[in-house]
């Protein structure tokens, strides 16, 4: 199997490169409006949300941004194919301007966003961030009533372009042998997920420039919503956590990044794939084993010498990526069937 991944350098509120209808699957994590550390690319995207910050005008600067937002969410809807899926993860924002402190619900306003473009919204899922330190509140501590519970946790909506999901051939190759094991279903399909990142890798300075998610989250979401072949788009690229996770996966990808040099450090992500894919699938099937060992399976995997529960699951194929051709943005991952 092979599968193309491009990384396009460029404002994803324009993505002239990708015809209507194009993509099947996004997993983006934008940059979230009213966080400090984003304040400067909202300000240079929108003159609005710049004035709004230097007047301290906490609410015009958060409708300024999400403005921005909304443009790249217009192209997300055209771009997917119907019955396809969106993924967006967003964390809510806490901020004092103008001498008041208030919660910034982003997560909502993205939600807005997307029903008046006409996507239909599906159960969400709660992403909670494991957190080291002890102190879990903000504000005056241990003296009621003025703290504040501490934001731990951040959403990933999930949105359908249409009424009906994607239809497919009965017994279609492709998505019968992009299913996942019946545990994994138990567990991806929950809808609070404590995830952890030890599979990010990246530089301390690129992991603050990119504010990527683990890639456990995109890994997760693009086995959840999306088959081999398919293509699958993130408009806020970074550093490519959802394109590698795409070619770990055999699926297809699609990226849009403003920032040059953080589009660029993908090209040394990619030399970690093999090794990455590896190691999941190594990870995916030894747990499947365990899984399988412990309890009574009805049937018998077609590739594989384990037992699964459901016959569904029993065409089920994981890759991992024999080469990697190209640069510069553009890539032909080869994969082989473990």
């Amino acid at each position: 199997m092979e599968t193309t991944h491009r990384v396009h350098v460029g404002d994803a509120r324009a993505m002239a490169d990708l015809d209507d209808e194009s993509v099947e699957l996004v997993v983006t994590s934008p940059p979230y409006p009213m966080i400090e550390m984003w304040d400067a690319v909202f300000s240079d995207l929108s003159t609005a949300a710049d004035e709004a910050l230097a007047a301290g005008d906490g609410d015009d600067a958060f409708e300024a941004m999400h403005s921005v937002l909304d443009s790249v969410w217009a192209e997300v809807e055209r771009v997917l194919a119907p019955g396809g899926i969106v993924c967006v993860n967003v964390g809510d924002a806490t901020r004092s301007l103008d001498g008041g402190f208030r919660v910034y619900r982003n997560h909502a306003r993205v939600g807005d966003a997307f029903e008046e473009l006409g996507l239909t919204p599906l159960p969400k899922v709660l992403w909670r961030k494991p957190a080291n330190s002890a102190a879990k509140f903000m504000g005056s501590g241990t003296l009621p009533p003025n703290a504040y519970a501490t934001l731990e946790h951040e959403h990933i909506l999930v949105f359908r372009k249409g009424e009906e999901p994607r239809s497919f051939e009965p017994g279609a190759a492709e998505r019968y042998g992009a299913a996942y094991f019946w545990e994994e279903r138990n567990e991806w399909f929950s809808d609070l997920w404590e995830v952890r990142g030890e599979r990010q890798r990246l530089e301390s300075e690129a992991r603050e420039r990119s504010a990527a998610f683990p890639f456990e989250i995109p890994y997760r979401l693009i086995n959840m919503y999306s088959v081999h072949g398919d293509t699958v788009l993130d408009p806020f690229f970074g550093t490519g956590t959802t394109g590698l996770a795409a070619m770990v996966a055999a699926r297809n990808s699609a990226g849009y990044e403003i920032d040059e040099a953080l589009a660029e450090a993908f090209d040394a992500r990619v030399t970690t794939a093999p090794d990455l894919a590896s190691e999941v699938v190594d990870e995916r099937l030894a747990d499947h084993r365990t899984f399988a060992a412990e309890r009574e399976t009805a049937y018998e995997a077609d590739h594989y010498d384990f037992g699964v529960v459901t016959e569904r699951t029993t065409e089920i194929e994981l890759y991992d990526i024999d080469a990697i051709e190209g640069g510069d943005g553009e890539y032909v991952v080869t994969h082989e069937r473990r």
